[in-house]
Protein backbone atom coordinates (compact mmCIF):
# COMPACT_ATOMS: atom_id res chain seq x y z
CA UNK A 1 0.00 0.00 0.00
CA UNK A 2 1.71 3.33 -1.07
CA UNK A 3 2.12 5.84 1.50
CA UNK A 4 0.31 8.79 1.43
CA UNK A 5 2.30 12.38 0.70
CA UNK A 6 1.67 15.28 3.04
CA UNK A 7 0.17 18.44 2.00
CA UNK A 8 3.36 20.47 2.30
CA UNK A 9 5.09 17.64 -0.34
CA UNK A 10 2.28 18.01 -2.74
CA UNK A 11 2.20 22.15 -2.70
CA UNK A 12 5.45 22.83 -2.17
CA UNK A 13 7.09 21.40 -5.53
CA UNK A 14 4.47 23.41 -7.55
CA UNK A 15 4.86 26.51 -6.14
CA UNK A 16 8.23 26.38 -6.46
CA UNK A 17 7.82 25.05 -10.26
CA UNK A 18 5.68 28.26 -10.47
CA UNK A 19 8.23 30.58 -8.51
CA UNK A 20 11.07 29.62 -11.14
CA UNK A 21 8.75 29.49 -14.12
CA UNK A 22 7.48 33.03 -13.30
CA UNK A 23 11.43 34.08 -12.15
CA UNK A 24 12.45 33.63 -15.84
CA UNK A 25 9.35 34.77 -17.82
CA UNK A 26 10.34 38.19 -15.94
CA UNK A 27 13.91 37.80 -16.43
CA UNK A 28 13.22 37.28 -20.33
CA UNK A 29 11.13 40.25 -20.41
CA UNK A 30 13.39 42.46 -18.51
CA UNK A 31 16.41 41.83 -21.20
CA UNK A 32 13.89 42.26 -23.93
CA UNK A 33 12.64 45.34 -22.53
CA UNK A 34 16.57 46.42 -22.31
CA UNK A 35 17.23 45.45 -25.79
CA UNK A 36 14.29 47.41 -27.25
CA UNK A 37 15.23 50.37 -29.04
CA UNK A 38 11.99 51.89 -28.81
CA UNK A 39 10.95 55.58 -26.87
CA UNK A 40 8.51 53.91 -24.85
CA UNK A 41 10.67 51.01 -24.24
CA UNK A 42 12.95 54.01 -23.13
CA UNK A 43 10.48 55.63 -21.18
CA UNK A 44 9.68 52.46 -19.27
CA UNK A 45 13.31 51.49 -18.43
CA UNK A 46 14.01 54.56 -16.94
CA UNK A 47 10.39 54.03 -14.91
CA UNK A 48 11.84 50.54 -13.93
CA UNK A 49 15.32 52.13 -13.00
CA UNK A 50 13.66 54.87 -11.26
CA UNK A 51 11.54 52.82 -8.90
CA UNK A 52 13.73 49.52 -8.46
CA UNK A 53 17.53 51.05 -8.21
CA UNK A 54 16.73 53.62 -4.61
CA UNK A 55 14.73 50.54 -3.30
CA UNK A 56 18.15 48.45 -2.99
CA UNK A 57 20.41 50.87 -3.33
CA UNK A 58 21.66 48.98 -0.06
CA UNK A 59 22.14 45.75 -1.26
CA UNK A 60 24.46 47.24 -4.07
CA UNK A 61 26.78 49.00 -1.90
CA UNK A 62 28.20 45.05 -0.88
CA UNK A 63 28.71 44.50 -4.79
CA UNK A 64 30.13 47.89 -5.17
CA UNK A 65 32.51 47.60 -1.99
CA UNK A 66 33.46 43.69 -3.06
CA UNK A 67 34.44 45.15 -7.08
CA UNK A 68 36.74 47.82 -5.65
CA UNK A 69 38.67 45.61 -3.08
CA UNK A 70 39.16 43.10 -6.29
CA UNK A 71 40.32 46.16 -8.14
CA UNK A 72 42.84 46.77 -5.18
CA UNK A 73 43.90 43.29 -4.99
CA UNK A 74 44.89 43.35 -8.79
CA UNK A 75 46.77 46.68 -8.04
CA UNK A 76 48.65 45.38 -5.30
CA UNK A 77 49.55 42.55 -7.24
CA UNK A 78 50.68 44.86 -10.21
CA UNK A 79 52.96 46.98 -7.56
CA UNK A 80 54.03 44.01 -5.93
CA UNK A 81 55.24 42.43 -9.23
CA UNK A 82 56.93 45.89 -10.28
CA UNK A 83 58.50 45.88 -6.49
CA UNK A 84 60.42 42.42 -7.52
CA UNK A 85 61.05 43.92 -10.93
CA UNK A 86 62.70 47.08 -9.31
CA UNK A 87 64.26 45.18 -6.80
CA UNK A 88 66.15 42.56 -9.48
CA UNK A 89 66.74 45.79 -11.61
CA UNK A 90 68.24 47.69 -8.42
CA UNK A 91 70.55 44.96 -7.46
CA UNK A 92 72.00 44.42 -11.17
CA UNK A 93 72.26 48.32 -10.82
CA UNK A 94 74.47 47.81 -8.28
CA UNK A 95 76.56 45.15 -9.31
CA UNK A 96 77.18 47.46 -12.50
CA UNK A 97 78.08 50.61 -10.18
CA UNK A 98 80.41 48.67 -8.19
CA UNK A 99 82.28 47.40 -11.50
CA UNK A 100 82.12 50.91 -12.62
CA UNK A 101 83.81 52.34 -9.32
CA UNK A 102 86.20 49.56 -9.53
CA UNK A 103 87.01 50.71 -13.07
CA UNK A 104 87.36 54.26 -11.77
CA UNK A 105 89.96 53.55 -9.51
CA UNK A 106 92.10 51.70 -11.65
CA UNK A 107 91.67 54.17 -13.96
CA UNK A 108 93.19 56.87 -11.29
CA UNK A 109 95.86 54.79 -10.44
CA UNK A 110 96.50 54.04 -13.54
CA UNK A 111 96.50 57.65 -14.71
CA UNK A 112 98.64 58.68 -11.16
CA UNK A 113 101.06 56.35 -11.99
CA UNK A 114 101.76 57.55 -15.42
CA UNK A 115 102.05 61.33 -13.77
CA UNK A 116 104.91 60.35 -11.65
CA UNK A 117 107.77 62.58 -11.40
CA UNK A 118 111.17 60.66 -12.10
CA UNK A 119 114.66 61.36 -12.75
CA UNK A 120 115.40 61.74 -16.15
CA UNK A 121 117.89 58.66 -15.68
CA UNK A 122 115.43 56.49 -14.41
CA UNK A 123 113.37 53.52 -16.49
CA UNK A 124 110.60 51.87 -15.09
CA UNK A 125 108.73 48.30 -15.53
CA UNK A 126 104.79 47.95 -14.23
CA UNK A 127 103.03 45.01 -12.30
CA UNK A 128 100.25 43.98 -10.84
CA UNK A 129 100.09 43.17 -7.24
CA UNK A 130 99.44 39.06 -7.56
CA UNK A 131 98.44 38.86 -3.69
CA UNK A 132 99.25 40.22 -0.14
CA UNK A 133 101.86 37.74 1.16
CA UNK A 134 102.24 39.44 4.67
CA UNK A 135 101.39 38.57 8.01
CA UNK A 136 100.97 40.03 11.61
CA UNK A 137 105.35 40.43 11.40
CA UNK A 138 105.93 41.32 7.72
CA UNK A 139 104.58 43.62 4.92
CA UNK A 140 104.94 42.27 2.11
CA UNK A 141 103.59 41.99 -1.47
CA UNK A 142 104.20 39.54 -4.70
CA UNK A 143 103.83 41.24 -7.87
CA UNK A 144 103.68 39.48 -11.73
CA UNK A 145 107.29 40.46 -12.89
CA UNK A 146 110.34 38.84 -12.21
CA UNK A 147 113.73 37.65 -13.57
CA UNK A 148 112.80 37.31 -17.14
CA UNK A 149 111.76 41.13 -16.86
CA UNK A 150 114.75 42.10 -15.29
CA UNK A 151 113.84 42.91 -12.05
CA UNK A 152 116.95 42.77 -9.53
CA UNK A 153 116.83 42.70 -5.97
CA UNK A 154 117.06 46.36 -4.25
CA UNK A 155 115.13 48.02 -6.65
CA UNK A 156 112.63 50.03 -5.44
CA UNK A 157 109.23 50.33 -5.64
CA UNK A 158 106.17 53.17 -6.30
CA UNK A 159 102.97 53.36 -6.78
CA UNK A 160 101.02 56.46 -8.48
CA UNK A 161 102.20 58.61 -5.41
CA UNK A 162 104.98 57.39 -3.68
CA UNK A 163 107.49 54.87 -1.98
CA UNK A 164 105.90 51.34 -1.39
CA UNK A 165 109.22 49.42 -0.87
CA UNK A 166 111.89 47.75 -2.63
CA UNK A 167 112.59 44.59 -4.36
CA UNK A 168 113.22 41.50 -2.21
CA UNK A 169 113.68 38.35 -3.33
CA UNK A 170 113.11 37.73 -7.58
CA UNK A 171 111.85 34.85 -8.98
CA UNK A 172 111.93 34.15 -13.07
CA UNK A 173 107.70 35.69 -13.50
CA UNK A 174 107.59 37.25 -9.76
CA UNK A 175 109.26 39.44 -7.07
CA UNK A 176 108.28 39.92 -3.69
CA UNK A 177 108.21 43.38 -2.32
CA UNK A 178 109.00 44.27 0.70
CA UNK A 179 106.80 47.57 2.06
CA UNK A 180 107.97 50.65 3.91
CA UNK A 181 105.88 49.24 6.90
CA UNK A 182 107.77 46.08 7.61
CA UNK A 183 109.92 45.43 10.58
CA UNK A 184 112.84 44.80 8.52
CA UNK A 185 112.31 48.47 6.64
CA UNK A 186 114.82 50.89 6.96
CA UNK A 187 115.26 53.40 4.61
CA UNK A 188 117.63 56.80 4.50
CA UNK A 189 115.42 59.81 3.82
CA UNK A 190 115.37 63.92 4.40
CA UNK A 191 113.15 65.87 5.75
CA UNK A 192 112.11 69.10 3.66
CA UNK A 193 113.10 72.06 3.79
CA UNK A 194 115.13 72.04 7.18
CA UNK A 195 117.24 69.39 5.25
CA UNK A 196 117.52 67.05 8.11
CA UNK A 197 118.97 63.63 7.56
CA UNK A 198 116.99 60.89 9.40
CA UNK A 199 116.04 56.96 8.93
CA UNK A 200 112.68 55.88 8.07
CA UNK A 201 112.34 52.49 10.42
CA UNK A 202 108.99 50.12 10.00
CA UNK A 203 107.29 48.61 12.69
CA UNK A 204 103.96 46.87 10.89
CA UNK A 205 102.03 49.60 11.74
CA UNK A 206 100.87 51.90 8.84
CA UNK A 207 103.14 55.00 10.42
CA UNK A 208 106.63 54.21 10.50
CA UNK A 209 109.14 55.84 12.98
CA UNK A 210 111.50 58.81 11.80
CA UNK A 211 114.72 57.64 14.00
CA UNK A 212 118.07 59.18 14.00
CA UNK A 213 117.01 63.11 13.73
CA UNK A 214 119.89 65.25 14.31
CA UNK A 215 117.50 68.35 15.27
CA UNK A 216 114.03 66.57 16.24
CA UNK A 217 113.21 69.94 16.99
CA UNK A 218 113.40 71.73 13.67
CA UNK A 219 110.89 69.02 12.41
CA UNK A 220 107.46 70.04 12.03
CA UNK A 221 104.34 68.27 11.35
CA UNK A 222 103.41 68.04 7.69
CA UNK A 223 107.03 68.41 6.42
CA UNK A 224 108.05 66.50 3.43
CA UNK A 225 109.96 63.77 2.89
CA UNK A 226 112.13 62.23 -0.15
CA UNK A 227 114.49 59.31 -0.51
CA UNK A 228 117.99 61.10 0.60
CA UNK A 229 119.98 58.27 -1.73
CA UNK A 230 122.52 57.11 0.89
CA UNK A 231 123.98 53.78 0.32
CA UNK A 232 122.99 53.87 -2.99
CA UNK A 233 119.99 51.41 -2.54
CA UNK A 234 117.04 54.07 -3.15
CA UNK A 235 117.35 57.10 -6.03
CA UNK A 236 117.71 60.75 -4.14
CA UNK A 237 114.11 62.50 -4.30
CA UNK A 238 111.82 59.82 -4.26
CA UNK A 239 108.57 61.48 -1.91
CA UNK A 240 107.82 58.89 0.86
CA UNK A 241 105.14 60.72 3.24
CA UNK A 242 104.71 63.82 5.46
CA UNK A 243 105.95 64.08 9.22
CA UNK A 244 102.65 63.44 11.66
CA UNK A 245 103.60 63.69 15.33
CA UNK A 246 101.91 60.45 17.20
CA UNK A 247 100.15 60.90 20.15
CA UNK A 248 103.75 59.13 22.35
CA UNK A 249 105.52 62.10 21.29
CA UNK A 250 107.26 59.86 18.46
CA UNK A 251 107.62 61.59 14.72
CA UNK A 252 106.07 59.00 12.72
CA UNK A 253 105.02 59.57 8.51
CA UNK A 254 102.03 59.21 6.61
CA UNK A 255 102.93 57.66 3.77
CA UNK A 256 101.64 59.12 0.00
CA UNK A 257 101.26 55.72 -0.86
CA UNK A 258 98.60 53.37 0.37
CA UNK A 259 100.14 50.79 1.14
CA UNK A 260 96.14 48.97 2.15
CA UNK A 261 95.27 49.01 -1.41
CA UNK A 262 98.16 48.11 -3.66
CA UNK A 263 97.15 47.28 -7.10
CA UNK A 264 99.93 48.46 -9.75
CA UNK A 265 103.65 48.94 -9.26
CA UNK A 266 106.07 50.75 -11.00
CA UNK A 267 109.80 49.36 -10.67
CA UNK A 268 112.55 51.67 -10.61
CA UNK A 269 115.82 50.18 -12.81
CA UNK A 270 118.48 51.69 -11.01
CA UNK A 271 121.69 51.66 -12.32
CA UNK A 272 124.82 50.96 -10.62
CA UNK A 273 127.27 53.88 -10.83
CA UNK A 274 130.12 53.58 -13.32
CA UNK A 275 133.22 52.44 -11.06
CA UNK A 276 136.36 55.02 -11.70
CA UNK A 277 139.90 53.09 -12.84
CA UNK A 278 142.46 56.17 -12.90
CA UNK A 279 142.26 59.04 -10.27
CA UNK A 280 142.68 61.48 -13.66
CA UNK A 281 139.43 61.10 -14.38
CA UNK A 282 138.39 62.89 -11.42
CA UNK A 283 139.75 65.80 -12.99
CA UNK A 284 138.14 65.64 -16.62
CA UNK A 285 137.39 63.20 -19.47
CA UNK A 286 140.38 61.90 -21.15
CA UNK A 287 141.46 63.86 -24.24
CA UNK A 288 138.75 66.52 -23.51
CA UNK A 289 140.22 70.18 -24.84
CA UNK A 290 140.26 73.30 -23.14
CA UNK A 291 140.00 71.75 -19.95
CA UNK A 292 143.15 70.63 -17.27
CA UNK A 293 144.95 67.41 -17.77
CA UNK A 294 145.19 64.53 -15.63
CA UNK A 295 147.38 64.73 -12.65
CA UNK A 296 149.70 62.47 -13.83
CA UNK A 297 150.47 63.76 -17.01
CA UNK A 298 150.48 67.27 -15.04
CA UNK A 299 153.53 65.61 -13.25
CA UNK A 300 155.47 64.35 -16.54
CA UNK A 301 155.43 67.66 -17.83
CA UNK A 302 156.62 69.61 -15.09
CA UNK A 303 159.55 67.22 -14.30
CA UNK A 304 160.22 67.44 -18.53
CA UNK A 305 160.14 71.36 -17.67
CA UNK A 306 162.83 71.13 -14.51
CA UNK A 307 165.44 69.52 -16.80
CA UNK A 308 165.15 71.33 -19.43
CA UNK A 309 166.08 74.39 -17.51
Amino acid sequence: MAKGRSSEEVYARPVRRLLLTITCVCLVLLVLLWRIDNPRAERLRAAVVDAVVPNVEWALGPVTWAGHVWDDFEGYARVYEQNRELRRELQAMQSWREAALQLEQENARLLDLNQVRLSPGLTYVTGVVMTDSGSPFRRSVLINIGREDGVRDGWAAMDGLGLVGRISGVGDRTSRVILVTDGDSRIPVTVQPSGLRAVLSGDTTAFPVLEFIERPEDVRAGDRVVTSGDGGVFPPDLLVGRVVLATDGRLRLRLAADTTRLEFLRILRTRPPEPIEGTGELVAPPGAPGLAVPLAQAGDEETDAGEGG
